[in-house]
């Protein structure tokens, strides 16, 4: 992406669809007269009367358990240096996201106009009553240590300045693996260090507790190697100045086991890791451009083990996979610090959970199989749902066990259990998706192309490299309509399917359309004559392989892109009949809802073709479906003809799919409340599961529902989402945001690349 187009993208992202990236949610019911006087006057006063009695109250009746101030002084904002604190407020903001959708931790970002650093750490003492842990970000070094320092001394909840310590305990994670991998010994590696700051310092002060012999470390920063005899050098830097005679980053990094890099684009050339030792670990973690390219670095050495801080190579090192899941386990046991305890912890967790098995999800998501520990996967990824697990109950064991700890955690299973149900993975189901469609991207038309929403996913698709969008329609008028909304698509393609280019490809079109339909009162003359609509022209497309997949709906009614998608591409062989689903994003994790769009009336065989349409698709947004087959009747309650229907379908399934966990029928909160389903029908095969795909009897209950969950559920639907045809055609909703088809054009491709892994 040109960094044109990255500034306008990036600026309408922070303005659009309100400016900024977070916002505050009311988490108690407040419609009512009742639940004001409760919320404020004069119900509030009783809990602020509990807490003057017992301030540590403050976490039974408040959000502070939860809240994390992310502070900054905007010194030393991300590589722009120091640009003030209100313009650092992007990243804040930025990672309070992050902390909210990797850990469910609620934050504030806080800038602080203020450089002297007693009145910054006053100002930061002084606030800090509101919250359960503060995470320091951007302040430059030296100041950061003494900051660092002097708050963690004052105050009796967890502090952490990240741009220390989440580098350190992820790269020590790493360092961990890579010498493994390596066969060396942690004490007797040689480390050369290119960097000073406080992410380079913290990494290795972070090395020599794992072991690192710290008379085997040789540091650099711009001025030079760090020796004894220097006097500009910051009590922190002097820790690691060394008193050999070495002047040059060339002497200083032969022979080494261990390069760092965390300094600037470049400095490590070829010729000098041709000089390291045998089996060499390189981080090279400047960004955006690393000490050394990947690619230099790989034709230099075939025997390194490599690691950088960007996404598109092997062996991210990214703080995300530390400081959210540092600071949950941190919160849930009310600790009073992060210790190094705690932080040693993180990096043994985080190593850890990189020699196990990866799961189908991660693997797909990358598209990469093979993905397993060795040299080009020493950490985790960041879409690894299994980190919630893994980090936070570490560190709150480390926590209870150095005594840092103000609540006890006895039932370690139920945490786990606890963490898992508090996040869901709704969300981390479409980040896994859009990284898996990046693995392979496809050829998507849009045959709705009239559209501003339209236009601004496609441009979204083709800069994230999801796909390549296909635009059908009047090349001037969407041209036309791409400029009023300063849109660029100048590199999209745009086919015109009513225009005299097209000829040659409508004939081509209503061939394959005539040879497949001549025996269903299609002609020649007919056939060319539907190539002139826009759906057809588009299905054609994919069923031709001019194409990979189409997206259709916003402006076309539902049946006009059905029906030409099974005249023309048809179901799967296997399959009987086609049916539409609904994934809903809630609070709770994922739902899946079926058929929602296409069978009106299923019969109890349709409705069994439904449920294993449903868990095929399901399964490949990696998570394992536990499904209800829903009516207004329990087991036999009723004794209609709808009941009976879904009697029969779940007994279809229990005896011919005995694999499939399915039970039924059932009505709606008997599925999705297992405590009241297990104590009424105990002999439900669902046992004390959590339900996520409920197949609904008929079209319009299955219609109704999602509707109602999308309008005043709190829920985010992604659909319809046809399955059963043998090339993807999805339908999008008429009032379908950019978000949403982003989202449906990245299932699209999902779709594309897993039929033609079939």
């Amino acid at each position: 992406m040109n960094e044109n187009k990255l500034k306008k993208q990036a600026l309408k992202y922070h303005m659009e669809p309100r400016p900024g990236k977070i916002e505050v949610i009311p988490t108690t019911k407040h419609s009512t007269q009742r639940d004001l006087s409760l919320a404020y006057t004069p119900g509030v006063a009783q809990p602020c009367l509990e807490i003057e009695k017992n301030p540590e109250d403050a976490y039974k009746y408040t959000d502070k358990g939860n809240l994390v101030a992310v502070i900054s002084n905007g010194t030393a904002v991300l590589g722009l240096g120091d640009i003030g604190a209100v313009a650092g407020k992007p990243v804040m903001e930025g990672k309070g996201l992050l902390f909210k959708i990797f850990a469910d931790i609620d934050v504030f970002d806080i800038e602080v106009d203020e450089k002297n650093i007693d009145d910054f750490v006053k100002t930061v003492k002084a606030i800090a009553p509101t919250f359960g842990g503060i995470n320091l970000e951007d302040i430059k070094a030296p100041e950061c240590f003494e900051i660092e320092n002097k708050l963690k001394k004052a105050l009796d909840i967890p502090v952490m300045h990240d741009d220390q310590h989440g580098t350190a305990i992820i790269t020590g994670a790493g360092l961990i693996n890579a010498i493994e991998l390596a066969g060396k010994d942690i004490k007797d590696i040689k480390l050369f260090v290119s960097g000073a700051g406080a992410a380079a310092c913290a990494c290795t002060k972070m090395y020599v507790q794992l072991g690192v012999d710290i008379n085997n470390i040789i540091m650099a920063d711009v001025n030079g190697i760090l020796t004894k005899d220097r006097t500009d050098l910051s009590p922190v830097n002097k820790v690691f100045a060394t008193d050999k005679n070495i002047k040059t980053m060339a002497e200083g990094i032969k022979g080494a086991d261990v390069f760092l890099g965390l300094s600037a684009g470049g400095v490590l050339k070829p010729e000098m890791l041709k000089t390291m030792a045998k089996n060499p670990i390189v981080f090279a973690m400047a960004n955006p451009f690393p000490e050394i390219t990947y690619e230099d670095a790989m034709a230099t050495r075939d025997d390194l083990i490599f690691a950088t801080g960007r996404s598109d190579y092997p062996n991210q090192i990214n703080n995300v996979l530390g400081f959210p899941y540092i600071f949950r386990g941190a919160l849930d046991v009310r600790a009073t610090a992060i210790n190094e305890e705690m932080k040693m912890a993180a990096v043994y967790a985080i190593a850890a959970l990189a020699k196990e098995p990866v799961p189908d999800l991660v693997k797909k998501a990358y598209n990469n199989p093979d993905m397993s520990f060795g040299r080009e996967y020493i950490v985790p990824i960041p879409l690894d749902p299994r980190l919630i697990e893994f980090i936070p109950p570490a560190v709150a064991k480390a926590a209870i066990d150095s005594g840092v700890a103000r609540r006890k955690i006895t039932d370690w299973d139920a945490y786990k259990e606890e963490l898992l149900e508090r996040m869901g993975i709704g969300h981390t189901i479409m980040r896994g998706m859009i990284a898996k469609a990046k693995t392979h991207p496809k050829k998507v038309v849009f045959s709705d192309a009239h559209n501003i929403n339209i236009l601004q996913a496609a441009r979204i698709i083709k800069d994230e490299l999801i796909g390549y969008p296909i635009l059908v329609g009047n090349v001037k008028r969407i041209n036309k309509l791409a400029k009023e909304h300063n849109i660029d698509i100048s590199d999209i393609e745009i086919l015109d399917n009513l225009s005299d280019k097209t000829k040659e490809r409508r004939i081509k079109y209503a061939k394959l359309f005539f040879e497949k339909r001549f025996r269903s009162g299609i002609s020649m003359i007919g056939a060319e004559r539907l190539m002139l609509d826009k759906n057809h022209f588009g299905v054609a497309m994919v069923a031709s392989g001019d194409a990979d997949a189409m997206i259709s709906g916003i402006t076309s009614p539902y049946a006009d892109v059905i029906r030409p998608a099974l005249q023309i591409i048809g179901k799967r062989d296997e399959v009987n009949k086609i049916a539409a689903m609904y994934l809903l994003r809630t609070k709770k994790g994922p739902y899946f809802f079926a058929d929602t769009s296409i069978n009106v009336q299923p019969t109890a065989e349709d409705l069994v073709d439904i449920s294993l349409l449903t868990h095929e698709k399901v399964s490949e947004f990696g998570v394992k479906p536990v499904m209800a087959m829903l009516s207004y009747s329990n087991f036999g309650s009723a004794k209609s003809e709808s009941a009976k229907k879904t009697k029969k379908a779940v007994k279809i399934l229990h005896e011919a799919y005995p694999d499939i966990l399915i039970d039924g029928e059932m009505q709606a909160n008997f599925a999705l409340n297992k405590e009241l389903r297990m104590g009424r029908y105990p002999f439900s095969t669902l046992k004390n599961k959590d339900v996520n795909t409920l197949i609904f009897p008929d079209l319009t209950s299955g219609n109704i529902a999602y509707k109602i969950m999308q309008e005043i559920g709190s829920s985010d639907a992604i659909g319809p989402i046809v399955m059963g045809l043998k090339k993807p055609i999805h339908v999008l909703q008429l009032s379908s945001s950019v978000k949403e088809i982003v989202d449906m054009a990245t299932i699209a491709v999902v779709d594309a690349i897993n039929q033609q892994n079939r």
